[in-house]
């Protein structure tokens, strides 16, 4: 068994598979290059998306093998959008598309307030029609929790009703705040992490993300 539900935030999923509990231990590491971050988070996020995209609607479709006539399961609806919250979600982006490469993305912009910690919108694109998409939110860490809430609101009001959250490390503090915001909303996570620093960082986390990503530390 790989995924292990929380007994109270019944709608965090924590994947224990043991090539991402491996890969996320070396993604701890301070001493991993950037190249190497980056290459492991689009990994992480391949496997992520390929547990969180169980779920997806099937149909049958007729086709010809080299042998015979048959009918066979194909993904049905509209194709899925992956939402990278910027700017750390965008290195989840390619580890989707990789699973599914006629996905659509979307972005979303939110900054933190470093006092309040509360986040604010400055970037919103999204597919035409997509109140009938699935949308699968990539953040790689859900600290307070804000980001994620605002990014869920942004698209509820948006229409869309089929939301997935998926990041790479997770405090209690986050998946509570989602959990008791939007209880309909599933959360996938590498790890459920110990807690929040002062300065609301997740320990033991991976550090920031975006910086280790794009080398702007």
């Amino acid at each position: 068994m790989t995924i292990k539900r929380h007994p109270i935030f019944l709608n965090f999923y924590e994947v224990c598979h043991p090539l991402i509990q491996h890969k996320l231990t070396v993604l701890r590491d301070l001493n991993t290059n950037k190249k190497d971050f980056k290459a492991l988070v689009g990994e992480i996020s391949m496997l992520l998306a390929y547990e969180t995209t169980k779920n997806l609607p099937m149909t049958l479709r007729a086709i010809e093998t080299p042998l015979e006539k048959c009918e066979c399961p194909v993904l049905a609806g509209k194709k899925p959008v992956v939402l990278a919250v910027l700017r750390a979600g965008l290195g989840m982006v390619d580890g989707f598309l990789t699973l599914m490469p006629s996905a659509r993305v979307g972005h979303i912009g939110l900054y933190r307030d470093e006092k309040t910690f509360k986040p604010h919108l400055y970037y919103f694109k999204i597919p035409s029609h997509s109140k009938d998409r699935h949308f699968f939110i990539c953040d790689p860490m859900l600290a307070t929790g804000g980001s994620a809430v605002a990014a869920i609101e942004k698209l509820k009001e948006a229409g869309v009703k089929k939301i997935t959250l998926v990041c790479l490390v997770a405090a209690p503090e986050g998946v509570k705040k989602v959990f008791k915001t939007y209880p309909d909303v599933p959360i996938y996570a590498a790890s459920l992490d110990r807690e929040l620093n002062k300065k609301a960082y997740i320990l033991p986390g991976v550090g920031d993300a975006g910086d280790r990503l794009f080398g702007t530390k």
